[in-house]
């Protein structure tokens, strides 16, 4: 080995990296990056964020344009959701499927009319854009928009907040985005997020973040929120996070995300995997993502086994915690169908030590998206 190998990786700043850190943000290696991990304290941020409205730095994710002759259908042949239906403004969870139908990443794909923008994950996007950059016909140019900022502004009061900058927000509702500005600054904006609560996330130029977000956190309702809450609340909302609850050797239907493969591409085919994942519809899947209340003070985590009565090892925990919400201990785990069942009483073991838990529905914590028509 080189010392070259032996040397550190070398931590990107995020545009607003010297914000986070004048605001008391403890800073944390995450995705390559300096992220804030919390401000005050994860219980504190989580439950304000369930209260209120929380600001979130996730401008590690990684920003894509895709656009030219034939995008939808360069997309598809990549992705199981349906791409050429969907309209202009109209947002689509999906996931970028390896040729074997295992997860590469999830992510989120918008419809802008002269491109789809396309959101993945911080940790995988240099593979990610790797990956469709080869499978690209060549009428179609991917553009990193590593010039962007992203935050995301998730709680009950997020609109109120919102709306008093950017006037005409409100009309969005869950999965739908638009252009608007803020203060002169134009940005794209969703009505989306990852804590089950309400919210928005915006799209900002990276020398423009700085003043957006003084702009946000001016607002009454609005606290900066680190990475620990945003972990802890996407748990509540029995949201799966790529690397721990979805891998390449997890397929759609393991991991409870059957929504994400749209009608007529499950009947019509044409994206990676389809025989494997229609099998596994059809015939049911080795293992299956499922929640667990878990009993005791002690949370359990990721690679916490679950055993059946011999002690024999049927599952793995991928992400466990404090539930904030609830007051007590959650986790989300892979079993065999035999053991996953609604209720069913199963035995953890981490460090030796014994947990009793319960399969359960998710989410843990009921999600309050905005519909239309609601």
């Amino acid at each position: 080995m080189s010392e070259q190998d032996d040397a550190p990786i070398e931590l990107e700043p995020l545009p607003l990296d010297a914000w986070h850190r004048a605001r008391g943000g403890r800073m944390v290696p995450f995705a390559g990056y300096h992220m804030p991990v919390q401000y005050e304290g994860v219980m504190a941020e989580h439950l304000w964020t369930r209260s209120s409205a929380g600001l979130f730095d996730v401008s590690h994710m990684g920003q894509l344009s895709l656009s030219g002759e034939g995008v939808a259908q360069a997309l598809e042949a990549l992705l199981p959701g349906d791409m050429a239906g969907l309209a202009p403004g109209r947002m689509r969870y999906s996931l970028l499927l390896g040729e074997d139908g295992g997860i590469l990443d999830d992510l989120m794909a918008t419809n802008r009319g002269e491109d789809y923008y396309v959101v993945v994950n911080g940790a995988t996007k240099w593979d990610d854009i790797a990956h469709i950059h080869e499978h690209l016909p060549e009428s179609v140019t991917l553009n990193h928009m590593d010039d962007k900022a992203l935050l995301a502004l998730q709680g009950p009061k997020a609109v109120d907040a919102l709306a008093r900058l950017v006037p005409g927000v409100e009309s969005l509702v869950f999965m739908t985005a638009g252009a608007f500005t803020i203060d002169g600054v134009e940005a794209w904006i969703s009505r989306s997020g990852y804590t089950g609560e309400d919210g928005f996330e915006i799209s900002i130029p990276a020398d423009a973040a700085e003043r957006v977000a003084e702009l946000l956190t001016a607002q009454p309702e609005v606290k900066p929120i680190g990475l620990g809450a945003r972990d802890s609340l996407r748990l509540e909302a029995g949201l799966p996070l790529y690397g721990h609850d979805l891998d390449p050797a997890t397929t759609p239907v393991m991991a409870d995300l059957g929504f994400a493969l749209s009608k007529r591409r499950r009947e019509e085919g044409g994206f990676p995997g389809h025989a494997r994942i229609m099998a596994e519809r059809a015939d049911g899947a080795p293992l299956k993502r499922v929640g667990l209340m878990v009993d005791g003070r002690q949370p359990v985590r990721e690679g916490a086994r679950v055993v059946d009565k011999a002690g024999r090892e049927i599952g793995r925990v991928t992400s466990g915690g404090f539930s904030p919400t609830l007051g007590r201990n959650i986790a989300m785990a892979y079993l065999p169908p035999a053991q996953g069942d609604l209720y069913a009483e199963v035995r953890l073991e981490q460090r030796g030590k014994p947990f009793q838990a319960t399969v359960t529905a998710m989410p843990f914590v009921p999600h309050r998206y905005v519909r239309k028509g609601v």
